[in-house]
C-alpha cells in the first residue's frame, strides 16, 4: 500500500473509534497523529501532540494560554499583553500557529484546570472514567463535569480535523473537467471585479444542478441580469449611437458591442466575441419572455445549462480584456468590515474581531493600538500599514 492509503486506513479507523459511544478520544487522536505525520500535515500532528500532551509543546503552550486569557482580561494590561506577544512569538517557533492552535474555544478548555488543562488526553479519559465509576463529582483538583466538557471538545475536534484530512486526501485526485478550470478562472476574476455579479453566476451554476424547472428558470434569469449588469459596469446607458444601434438601458447587448469595439484590437476576436454575445442575447430574451409569463414547464434544463456555460464563456471573453484601472485610495481602518480586515490582512477571523472591539473601546484605531492584539506581530503590522489608511474619518 502507498503512504497516502496507509493514512487513509487510519483515519478511517480513528474517525471509527470516534464514533463509538465508548470509543477511546486517546487511541484516535494517536491514529490521526500518525496519519498526519505521514502526510506532512505538521499543524494537524502538532495539535494532536497537544491533546496527547507532550513537550515541548505542552510547557509553552500552557504560558501562551494563561497569557493570553490574562491580555484578555483587561485590555488595558500593556505589560500582560506583551508578554503574550512575546511568548506567543516563542511558541511560533514551535510551529504553532495561532488559527490552528489558540482557537478562542482551545484556550477555554486548555486553560480550564479543573478540566485537566495542558494534561494529556489519556490521563483525562482515565481521570473521568475513575470519578465515574466511583460516582464521584470531583476529588478535589478536577471535575467530572469539566472533564467531560474537555473530552468532549476533543473528540469533536478531532473529529472534524480528521474528516476533513480524510476527504482532502481520498479526493485530491479527482480530474477536474475544462469547464471547471474556466469557471474557477472567471469565478476568481469577477470577485476581485464585482463580487455581486460572481456570486449571482455561481448561483445560477448551481441552480442548473437542480432537479426543480423553476430552478432552471431562475437560473436563465440569473443570466440575463448578469450579462446587463456586466453592460452597466463596461458601458453605462447613454442616449448616442453606436453603428446605428441604440444604446440606452434595455439595449445591453448594443453596449457590450460598443464596449468590444473599443477594448477589441483584433478584428477577427472582435466579430466573433460579437457574434456569440448577440447568440446569447437572443436566447435570453426569448426564455426572458416565457419565463415573465409564468410557464416553468417549458423552461428546458438542456437550455438552462447552456446559457450558463455560453454565459461563463462570454464574461471570461469580456473579463480577459478588461482594462484594469485599480483605485489608488487606500481602504480606511476605521471603515473597513471585518471580511477586510481577515482577508487583506490574512488574520483569522478573531483577531479581526478584537481589531474591531478596539476599534469601538478606543473610537479610533493606530498602529500602536494594533501591536497591544494578541496574535498581532511586525508582518501583520507592515502589511496594515501599506494596505490602509489610518487617517480619521
Amino acid at each position: 500500500m502507498s503512504i497516502k492509503n496507509d493514512a487513509i486506513l487510519l483515519l478511517e479507523r480513528a474517525l471509527a473509534e470516534l464514533q463509538k459511544a465508548k470509543g477511546s478520544v486517546t487511541s484516535a487522536v494517536q491514529q490521526i497523529r500518525r496519519a498526519a505525520d505521514m502526510v506532512e500535515e505538521k499543524d494537524l500532528s502538532i495539535w494532536c501532540a497537544i491533546q496527547l500532551g507532550e513537550d515541548p509543546y505542552i510547557t509553552k503552550m500552557r504560558a501562551v494560554g494563561e497569557a493570553m486569557n490574562a491580555s484578555m482580561a483587561d485590555t488595558n494590561d500593556k505589560e500582560a499583553i506583551k508578554k503574550a506577544q512575546q511568548l506567543f512569538q516563542e511558541a511560533m517557533k514551535l510551529g504553532i500557529v495561532a488559527e490552528s492552535h489558540l482557537s478562542q474555544s482551545e484556550i477555554a478548555i486548555k486553560t480550564d484546570n479543573a478540566g485537566g488543562g495542558y494534561i494529556g488526553i489519556s490521563f483525562i479519559e482515565e481521570t473521568h472514567a475513575t470519578l465515574l465509576h466511583g460516582k464521584k463529582g470531583n476529588d478535589g483538583t478536577y471535575y467530572l463535569n469539566n472533564l467531560l466538557k474537555h473530552l468532549t471538545y476533543v473528540r469533536t475536534e478531532a473529529h472534524r480535523r480528521a474528516s476533513k484530512l480524510l476527504t482532502a486526501l481520498k479526493y485530491s485526485e479527482t480530474p477536474r473537467t475544462a469547464f471547471d478550470v474556466l469557471r474557477e478562472a472567471v469565478d476568481d476574476r469577477l470577485l476581485e471585479i464585482n463580487p455581486t455579479l460572481a456570486e449571482q453566476l455561481m448561483v445560477a451554476f448551481q441552480a442548473v444542478s437542480s432537479v426543480k424547472p423553476e430552478q432552471w428558470s431562475q437560473a436563465l434569469t440569473t443570466c440575463r441580469r448578469i450579462i446587463e449588469g456586466l453592460a452597466d459596469m463596461l458601458f453605462p446607458p447613454c442616449d448616442k449611437l453606436h453603428g446605428g444601434r441604440k444604446l440606452g438601458k434595455e439595449q445591453y447587448i448594443n453596449r457590450l458591442w460598443a464596449y468590444m469595439d473599443a477594448a477589441l484590437v483584433s478584428e477577427t476576436n472582435k466579430e466573433l466575441a460579437k457574434a456569440h454575445v448577440d447568440l446569447l442575447g437572443l436566447w435570453l430574451e426569448k426564455t426572458h419572455k416565457v419565463t415573465n409569463k409564468g410557464v416553468h414547464s417549458k423552461v428546458d434544463r438542456i437550455d438552462a445549462v447552456k446559457a450558463v456555460f455560453h454565459t461563463y464563456l462570454i464574461v471570461g471573453d469580456l473579463l480577459k480584456y478588461l482594462r484594469n484601472e485599480p483605485s489608488d485610495e487606500k481602504p480606511n481602518i476605521h471603515t473597513a468590515t471585518l471580511d477586510e480586515l481577515e482577508s487583506i490582512l490574512s488574520i483569522n477571523r478573531n483577531i479581526a474581531k478584537e481589531i474591531i472591539k478596539l476599534r469601538v473601546k478606543n473610537q479610533s484605531l493606530t498602529l500602536e493600538d494594533l501591536k497591544m492584539i494578541p496574535g498581532i506581530g511586525p508582518k501583520t503590522l507592515q502589511m496594515a500599514t501599506s494596505s490602509f489608511s489610518f487617517e480619521k474619518m
